[in-house]
């Protein structure tokens, strides 16, 4: 049976007052814009990883929320980039923040902040971690290199989604949960298992992203529904629905992605086509196999505390 985790300590509850208190880069702009973005909310789930991989293996989450921040704080960089890319207008309810700053300032607030964490970093971890956070980010921006070139590519497989997804969402989480072993002093066996939940679990966290873009409502994403089949992105749900759905279903895609002006009742009738041919349910099913891999791979951590609560976040998901 797996031991209770102390009571009356909230990894969430730390890594803000982190936030509120501790946070400030050499620039006010980009503090400021940061800042804005890390209040319109976020579970603060990359964080959370790398602090319970730290006690999974012995350590006291309080010892590492610099470092756990350095986790959130590479996601915000990414999403402040992104946002650019795609055009977005709101992220998290709010105000894009290129909406507020224009494109320019916040590329190079991006740019900035990366640099920022990697000086810190550098100077703060030692090796391996600034070896594993830079290949993440080269990792980061080949899964999303890879994303745009797929674009409207109705012939994507699962597996090369699952490259993407890999690349882009799961290798963060994989390396703050393995950052947080190895800055605990977890031991190779160890920091290993800790990594691959973080891998199969950022897999699921991108699928159940995806369906929550069908299923969900703007107030609760802060973003519109259906955003990802606007930019045309080769999403699991989609990818698993076209296995299956036959010549009709898949020329009222082409025509979609061919559209300018895809409205919403267009979108609609996509969702609905989706949901039709197999595509959410097949979804799911998929995801509950990362989530249980993810289970899996905790078992070299024995009955540590932290392995239950890794355990129950992968069950979320689901």
């Amino acid at each position: 049976m797996l031991e209770r985790a102390p009571a009356g300590r909230d990894l969430y509850a730390l890594v803000e007052e982190y936030f509120r208190s501790s946070f400030a880069t050499g620039n006010e702009l980009i503090t400021e814009a940061v800042r804005r973005m890390l209040a319109a909310g976020g579970k603060r789930l990359r964080p959370r990883c790398a602090l319970l991989a730290a006690e999974a293996v012995g350590g006291r989450a309080e010892e590492h929320l610099r470092l756990a921040a350095f986790m959130e704080l590479i996601h915000v960089a990414t999403l402040i980039h992104d946002d650019v890319v795609d055009g977005a207008a709101t992220r998290r309810g709010v105000n894009a923040t290129a909406v507020d700053f224009g494109n320019r300032i916040s590329v190079l607030a991006g740019d900035y902040l990366f640099a920022w964490i990697f000086k810190n970093v550098t100077a703060e971890c030692a090796p391996p971690i600034p070896h594993v956070l830079s290949s993440t980010l080269a990792d980061i921006t080949d899964g999303e290199v890879l994303q745009l070139r797929a674009l409207g590519e109705l012939d994507t497989t699962l597996a090369a989604y699952v490259e993407v997804a890999g690349k882009k969402t799961a290798s963060l989480f994989a390396a703050a949960a393995e950052c947080g072993a190895l800055a605990a002093g977890g031991s190779p066996f160890a920091v290993k298992a800790l990594r691959d939940f973080g891998t199969a679990f950022g897999i699921a966290f991108q699928m159940r992203d995806d369906l929550l873009d069908l299923t969900g409502d703007e107030a609760t994403l802060g973003k519109p529904v259906g955003n990802d089949l606007r930019e045309r992105k080769m999403t699991v749900p989609l990818i698993l629905a076209l296995e299956g759905g036959g010549r009709e279903f898949r020329s009222g895609v082409e025509r979609f992605f061919a559209e300018s002006d895809q409205v919403h009742e267009r979108v609609e009738n996509i969702v609905a086509g989706i949901t039709a041919h197999g595509g959410l349910a097949k979804t799911e099913a998929v995801l509950a196999g990362y989530v249980e891999r993810a289970k899996q791979s905790l078992a070299p951590l024995g009955n540590a505390p932290a392995r239950a609560e890794l355990a129950a976040l992968a069950d979320t998901l689901l």
